[in-house]
């Protein structure tokens, strides 16, 4: 080797160890700071990395969101979840890990979670009940598919041939959600006897979002069309490709019918809906986590300027608005009104010290609109009163008046125990457990 051959070698080398080492330090510095804002609680499924890892880099460069965000790094040569706000649970790292040092789990020491119990095929703890999607903790949209589509599968293996009636359905599935629509496509495929229920419109949750949301960033395969390609895929196409998907294979979904009892009848349920009853041999609960919104409880909630989910930031322009929050929804919400409108006029009200279920893209749009005046952020407050040209807040011990013409509520939804405890379904509180 000559001279020169030598130094550009060196050079190189040199080069590349300063990249690593740089990178290090500053994914360290990022997990620290994240600690610190309390942003390490993860909001959904996400890996806890065991000792057994042996620092190769594979999920690093599986996790589909590590060209966005630095999701995962290497911290004293182990992989570790630097941001876990980021992480929306692709799942890809743990089937990348070559010597099975990742597992997925939910919630954390200091958060849980409530998730129902099912066993590896989705079924509840009332057997021919199925939970799939949202409702089960699966919150994103390309492996919510993928499980609606495996919960028929499994349904169909499961049941006997013919039924006990001809009346009766192979299964009953509730809600239209990414879950929901990609089982009513795989049942359709299979000839089974099915009626699929939404009580709102097609796509369920994603139909909530605030329009021009990135809601998929990585293909799926879709029930009876294939693959598609979904990368830095909105919210609106999204719904206009599930529109047409619902025209072009015929599939039938009952919209404004709500589920409102399930009873154990023979070998299968009788579903009682808000427009009559269907007998079934099972059923598959694809509902969600956001249908019933988590309420503030306090005097003039009921009036109609209080809503729960923002649709479009326009509607807004030109009024005094509160939104309530501290989760991804609340700051997506704030920041999108502030930013169609220069006057001033909106207010975010949290009642914890930190932005610690957020993203960090999220609190950085906070953090613009505030610091151009567009936003006002009031941390550790909470509201006390709704009044008609006006909202009673008390901030850091202080009672105050604030002018307010409409109220976006957006603290998270509720899981609906009491439904699920009626038809007799346990739940279990997951602090970083499978």
């Amino acid at each position: 080797m000559d001279l020169y051959t030598s130094l550009y070698v060196g050079v190189c080398l040199a080069a590349l160890v300063w990249h690593v080492r740089r990178r290090r330090r500053l994914e360290h510095q990022s997990a620290k700071a994240q600690e610190k804002t309390g942003a390490a609680e993860p909001a959904s499924l996400h890996p806890v990395i065991s000792d057994h890892c042996i620092g190769c880099s594979s999920c690093i460069k599986a996790c589909p969101e590590q060209a966005h965000h630095t999701v995962l790094g290497l911290l004293r040569g182990r992989a570790h979840l630097v941001s876990p706000g980021d992480c929306i649970g692709h799942g890809a790292c743990k089937t990348a890990c070559p010597v099975d040092a990742i597992t997925l789990v939910f919630g954390s020491e200091r958060r849980g979670v409530d998730i129902p119990l099912v066993t590896p095929t989705f079924e509840s703890t009332v057997p021919g009940i199925f939970i799939a999607g949202e409702l089960g903790g699966m919150g994103l949209i390309r492996n919510a598919l993928e499980q609606g589509r495996q919960v028929i599968e499994a349904i169909a293996q499961k049941l006997r041939p013919g039924g006990s009636g001809s009346e009766q359905l192979d299964v009953l599935i509730v809600g239209a959600g990414p879950a929901g629509f990609s089982a009513s496509l795989t049942a359709k495929s299979k000839n089974m006897r099915y009626v699929t229920i939404e009580q709102e419109s097609l796509g369920g949750a994603v139909f909530q979002y605030p329009r021009g949301k990135l809601v998929m960033t990585a293909p799926a395969t879709v029930p009876l069309l294939g693959k598609v390609n979904f990368r830095q895929t909105s919210k609106e196409a999204l719904l206009e490709f599930w529109t047409q998907a619902e025209r072009k294979t015929g599939v039938k979904i009952n919209y404004k019918e709500r589920v409102e009892d399930i009873t154990r009848s023979g070998d299968g349920f009788i579903v009682k809906t808000n427009r009559g009853t269907y007998p079934t041999r099972s059923v598959l609960l694809a509902i969600g986590r956001r249908g019933t919104p988590r309420k503030l409880g306090v005097p003039g909630e009921e009036m109609s300027k209080v809503v729960y989910r923002l649709i479009d930031p326009e509607q807004y322009k030109g009024q005094h608005v509160l939104v309530v929050g501290g989760g991804d929804s609340a700051l997506e919400a704030a920041a999108s009104i502030a930013e169609t409108d220069s006057g001033g006029g909106v207010v975010l009200s949290y009642r914890g010290a930190e932005f610690d279920r957020a993203k960090a893209r999220n609190r950085d749009r906070v953090q613009a609109a505030a610091k151009t005046g567009r936003l006002q952020v009031m941390m550790k407050s909470n509201v006390k009163k709704v009044e008609a040209e006006s909202v009673s807040i008390e901030h850091e011990g202080e009672m105050k008046q604030v002018r307010n013409d409409a109220i976006i509520v957006s603290a998270g939804g509720v899981l609906p125990s009491e439904f699920l405890k009626r038809v007799g379904i346990a739940v279990e509180t997951k602090h970083g457990t499978a």
